[in-house]
């Protein structure tokens, strides 16, 4: 049998009054490949610090009887030694830590993770500086890992490789499934068909009982009229003419008895929630904003450079209206300097005229004027409320979320609304740098739904393998000073 390495017993954790997790009971095994998956600001990170005891639990015992290493995205790379052969093969650079970039230093962060043999890693978000050489690296390397893994991941590719368990949290609750991440999407939904079925079957019982219980008093009603409609003659019979209509009356409160006695059946009926729709988009392109250009964006023997460094040579390309076009690449090979070329319409840029573009680059989004969430983007959409808030929604904005005021939110906030102003907005070409960086995958699997569903032309950078095999129409490679066609 497998032994524990991590224990979690009884475990309650809350922040300013709010529960932010609440565990009866969790084991981390030997050759345990665990993927920690839900949506952003849930506890998922939390959930690794406490069995790294780097967050102490206001109840509960944690108790941790192997080795282990705990990696994150925050904190900066030590001095400490690394195997010299991962070095290379990661392409770090010789130099002071400071002068590395975010993506180089996760890089070295990694060497020195998979320098040392632990029985256990806990890892947060390896992946959001990496390009695809740097993803495929990190799941070669864990692929025959002896050890016990747990991963917070927004890389759907990475846990369908490397986890055999998926922890989901959600309000404060962690549940346990079997399989990669696809195996936990389509137990997903065969609960989502369970919950459809038995709520058709609870929405049917509770009519047949409703209609029963007014059909009751329907015939309590008409005892009653019969009742009432006694004449002066009939008041002045036999004794058993008075036994017939306290007969009447007793019929009567029987009837209704049993009329409250269904009533109350319907109220003890356990009710089931019908499961929540996906909702159906559509992203209509106003005819003011309809292209015509067969290619909107073109380049001819167009050359980039950053400095001295030549990134793109001679290139040449033409982007199809209403495709969503994906560049992929190295991290250095130019993809982020190809579109701020392309937005600034840079020399050897052909942009057709009638552009109308939209925007999102990696940086600190700060909003200019106090307003809700909803007010901002009904200033700049033309489409109605009730779409604004379907999309909002699909964003994870809910409830009070829509009366945020927008400087007061978070950067993981800002960044959904921006995307969603995009798609909402006035715009029909989206030139989008990393979209997924920092989105949870529910955020990441609507950001796809809103691309398959826009009408426009979409120009975008990234390195989640899966998102892109979701969502582009056609694929290009930026390599050895040439922008490539993939597909």
């Amino acid at each position: 049998m497998e032994k524990v390495c991590i224990e979690l017993e009884n475990i309650e954790l809350s922040f300013l009054d709010q529960l932010v997790l609440d565990i009866p009971r969790l084991t981390v095994h030997q050759f345990d490949r665990i993927g920690i998956v839900g949506k952003n600001g849930v506890g998922k990170s939390t959930l690794l610090k406490l069995m790294a005891g780097q967050v102490m639990p206001d109840r509960g015992q944690i108790n941790c009887f192997v080795d282990f290493a705990y990696f994150d995205q925050l904190t900066t790379p030590v001095d400490e030694e690394v195997d010299y052969e991962l070095v290379g093969k990661l392409s770090i650079p010789q130099t002071e830590v400071d002068n590395l970039s975010g993506g180089e230093q996760t890089r070295l962060k990694l060497a020195q993770l998979f320098s040392t043999y632990h029985e256990a890693l806990l890892i947060d978000e390896p992946t959001t500086h990496l390009d695809l050489a740097g993803t495929q690296f990190f799941i070669e390397e864990l692929t025959y890992y002896y050890g016990a893994l747990v991963l917070v991941s927004h890389d759907r590719y990475v846990l369908d490789n490397l986890v055999t368990k998926i922890w989901e949290v959600e309000d404060g609750f962690v549940t346990e499934y079997t399989g990669n991440y696809s195996d936990y999407l389509t137990q997903k939904e065969l609960q989502r068909q369970r919950q459809q079925e038995q709520y058709e079957k609870y929405m049917k019982e509770k009519t047949r009982l409703i209609k029963a219980a007014e059909e009751k008093m329907k015939k309590a009603d008409k005892i009653t009229q019969a009742n009432g409609h006694i004449s002066k003659k009939e008041t002045k019979a036999k004794a058993n003419k008075m036994f017939m209509t306290k007969s009447k009356e007793t019929s009567q409160k029987a009837v209704q008895r049993a009329a409250k006695a269904i009533e109350q059946r319907v109220e003890q009926l356990e009710a089931v929630k019908a499961p929540e729709k996906e909702q159906s988009l559509h992203f209509h392109q106003p005819t003011a904003l309809k292209l015509h250009n067969k290619f909107p964006i073109m380049a001819n023997q167009l050359t980039l450079k950053a400095g001295n460094k030549i990134l793109l040579k001679e290139a040449s390309f033409q982007f199809q209206l209403g495709s969503t076009i994906a560049i992929t690449g190295n991290n250095g090979s130019g993809k982020t300097t190809l579109l701020r070329h392309i937005l600034q319409q840079g020399e050897g840029i052909t942009m057709s005229p009638k552009a109308v573009i939209g925007s999102y680059e990696q940086i600190g989004y700060q909003f200019e004027k106090d307003e809700t969430v909803l007010a901002f983007m009904k200033e700049r959409s033309d489409y109605g409320e009730s779409k604004i808030r379907s999309v909002l929604h699909e964003m994870n904005f809910t409830g009070n979320d829509l009366r945020k005021n927008v400087r007061n939110l978070s950067g993981g906030e800002a960044i959904r609304l921006v995307l969603c102003q995009l798609f909402l907005g006035r715009y029909n070409v989206l030139v989008l740098d990393e979209p997924t960086n920092f989105l949870d995958v529910f955020c990441i699997e609507a950001l796809e739904r809103f691309l398959q569903a826009y009408e426009g032309t979409v120009l975008l950078v990234s390195h989640d393998r899966m998102f892109i095999d979701r969502v582009a129409d056609c694929i290009y490679i930026i390599e050895h000073q040439q922008l490539k066609f993939k597909n």
